[in-house]
């Protein structure tokens, strides 16, 4: 069965010597189709059906972070966000109640402007514990090897097996 989640926009991000990023795309799926009431709920139930265990609500950090060990998918269940993803020399893209971000491992990301409603779920892969690394030259070799053995997903939090993310993140056969 063909997937009814909106096709997502797709950004790519190079390692910029600080910031690993990694060589999976962004997904950024806008405008879902979950109504307009309860948007937490309704992310955590959508994520929580396809194998991505929710796991916090708030906003997102206001400095340049990312996480080595895990992929992330970010709900906005509240407000609007101006964020940069990509590291120090990313890409602005704003989001709105409704849209979901799926970063892969190793993705910069932080907010650089927000509306005081501004709210979030955050959910994983399964047995995955996000790890907080900040920008750094010093850590950026080894954090790049520990990012190549994170496993794709199984699924794609927004739309299951049938998700972009399945064709888009597993390597050719």
């Amino acid at each position: 069965m063909p997937s009814t989640a909106p096709r997502p926009e797709t950004l790519h991000f190079a390692s910029d010597g600080r910031t690993p990023n990694s060589p999976l795309p962004v997904l950024i799926y806008r405008r879902l189709p979950l109504g307009q009431d309860a948007l937490a709920e309704r992310f955590e139930g959508l994520f929580a059906s396809h194998l991505w265990p929710p796991r916090w609500r708030a906003s997102v950090f206001d400095y340049q972070h990312y996480h080595a060990d895990t992929h992330e998918a970010l709900g906005v269940a509240s407000g609007w966000a101006r964020l940069l993803l990509g590291g120090e020399s990313g890409t602005e893209v704003e989001v709105r109640a409704g849209d979901a971000l799926v970063l892969p491992a190793g993705t910069g990301h932080c907010r650089l402007q927000a509306s005081e409603d501004f709210l979030v779920v955050g959910a994983y892969p399964p047995e995955c514990d996000f790890d907080l690394q900040r920008p750094d030259a010093a850590t950026h070799d080894a954090h790049r090897a520990r990012i190549a053995r994170v496993a794709p997903p199984l699924t794609d939090p927004v739309a299951g097996s049938q998700g972009r993310l399945v064709g888009l993140w597993r390597p050719p056969h």
